[in-house]
């Protein structure tokens, strides 16, 4: 199955590339600018059939081109033949949401990485959004627009210390100085750069719905209820339009004012 569109017209001349987005947050992220009339490019790495799934579907519930485009945007030559790729179904990339993130699920002290572990998160995280970056805001620059959007974590910007989390930990604080500076270097070309960091979004809660979090509340958090993909994607949508364009450099927390590391580094064993 495949419902991949061939170099179709976007209804609002606009085309978003995801990362990561065959399922989870990404899923919902790409669901929301498709709602929106925003060309869409699924990227996957092994999740093919997931992505060509919602790529059908999609364009059948929102007449928008689709594509879903495989590529490990950890290596350089990965992401550059996800581009290549890309640029066969659309003429330009407008919207970059660099959501690939990869983590490692067991606590492990800063010593106790091996290399292949370490350099995977640091590339996934860190590298991706460079490589990606040099691909894509070269054509944003002729264009005259652009809008990047990163991933981290509460409180990512005042660069804390995470216990057993190091690798994730500092590839994203090394992203937000990174957000930053593409910002400042952009900013006169019209590119937007900015930064979405979740709350403590989990499992099935990462396609959900905000109605359906309301109904189900949440004691834990302050506002009363969990945090959704839904959530996460209606900040992206937010600063991708064209009214957005003073919001840039700006790291934005989506976390119901939850204090989500303070929970962990007391001992939440669920973290």
């Amino acid at each position: 199955m495949d419902c991949s569109s061939k170099k179709a017209a976007v209804m609002n001349g606009k085309t978003a590339l995801i990362t990561g987005s065959a399922g989870g947050i990404g899923k919902r992220i790409a669901t929301e600018l498709a709602k929106r009339s925003y060309g869409i490019i699924l990227n996957y790495r092994t999740r093919k059939d997931a992505a060509e799934r919602l790529s059908c579907d999609l364009k059948e519930r929102y007449g928008i081109p689709v594509a879903a485009v495989g590529g490990d945007v950890s290596s350089w030559q990965g992401a550059s033949r996800l581009v290549e790729a890309a640029l066969r179904h659309f003429d330009s990339i407008d919207i970059l949401v660099n959501n690939v993130g990869p983590y490692v699920a067991e606590r492990k002290k800063v010593v106790d990485y091996d290399f292949e572990e370490w350099n995977r998160i640091v590339n996934g995280n860190l590298n991706s959004v460079f490589y990606l970056s040099k691909l894509i805001v070269p054509q944003m620059r002729r264009n005259r627009w652009g809008r990047i959007v990163n991933i981290g974590f509460e409180r990512v910007e005042t660069a804390p210390g995470w216990v057993n989390r190091s690798a994730y930990a500092a590839a994203k604080v090394g992203l937000v100085s990174l957000t930053k500076t593409l910002a400042l270097e952009e900013a006169p070309h019209r590119i937007t750069v900015n930064m979405i960091c979740p709350g403590d979004i989990r499992g099935e809660w990462k396609e959900a719905d905000i109605a359906r979090a309301r109904e189900s509340g949440d004691a834990i958090v302050p506002i009363g209820r969990k945090g959704t993909g839904e959530d996460i994607a209606r900040g992206i949508a937010f600063l991708c339009q064209e009214d957005s364009d003073l919001i840039t450099g700006t790291i934005l927390t989506v976390s119901g004012a939850q204090d989500i590391l303070s929970r962990y580094l007391t001992g939440d064993p669920y973290r």
